[in-house]
């Protein structure tokens, strides 16, 4: 397997499953912000010009983080970072589709829309009137998982999952793009905390 990699929060993802789960693989760094990934031979690998890709030992390619993650964990099933059960599986991608549906994708878009406009609206379809109202939905769905998170250690309870993975690498790109975690949240930032002590977050 062959790991195409890039700057972002979306590959930040896939490398910090990798490294929670102790995955080694070649990777090769695709050229994001000089458009190597609008290019024929990465629209070859994932044809929506989308980072990261992960090449397989038969020359096919998967795209999508949750389903690269997904394939790794069944490749890998120890240390289990989606879940070891029906019902742990299940728990996580709960969680995961709740993140990335009502806060990663306002809070990506919000950025996209808003301060990278100058960059994206020669890559994608943008709408630079939705970006205050997107970012004001990823701050109200925070707010309301912030209540969800009294008494967790985690999103699955006291499990570290794909889940937290994903919420923590878009929180902490909003950090940097304009969208800081409001510190009334005090759950999620203490659990911000403790994510950030683990090792995996250097990957």
């Amino acid at each position: 397997m062959k790991l195409y990699d890039s700057v972002g929060p979306n590959p930040r993802i896939v490398r910090m499953f990798m490294a929670e789960k102790g995955i080694e693989m070649p990777r090769q760094t695709v050229d994001l912000r000089g458009g190597e990934n609008r290019q024929e031979a990465h629209l070859k690998r994932n044809p929506h010009g989308q980072m990261p890709a992960l090449e397989l030992d038969d020359g096919s390619y998967l795209s999508e983080i949750t389903a690269i993650c997904e394939y790794l964990e069944e490749k890998n099933p120890e240390p289990a970072m989606i879940g070891a059960t029906p019902e742990a599986r299940a728990e996580c991608r709960m969680w995961t589709r709740r993140v990335d549906l009502n806060i990663c994708e306002p809070l990506a878009n919000g950025y996209r829309f808003g301060e990278a406009l100058k960059f994206f609206e020669k890559r994608i379809p943008v709408a630079p009137e939705a970006s205050p109202g997107l970012k004001m939905i990823a701050a109200d769905r925070l707010q309301w998982l912030n209540g969800q998170m009294a008494g967790k250690d985690y999103l699955c309870g006291k499990r570290f999952t794909l889940a937290d993975i994903l919420l923590y690498c878009w929180l902490d790109f909003g950090n940097q793009v304009g969208q800081p975690l409001d510190p009334t949240n005090t759950n999620i930032v203490a659990w911000m905390a403790r994510v950030a002590e683990r090792p995996s977050v250097k990957a």
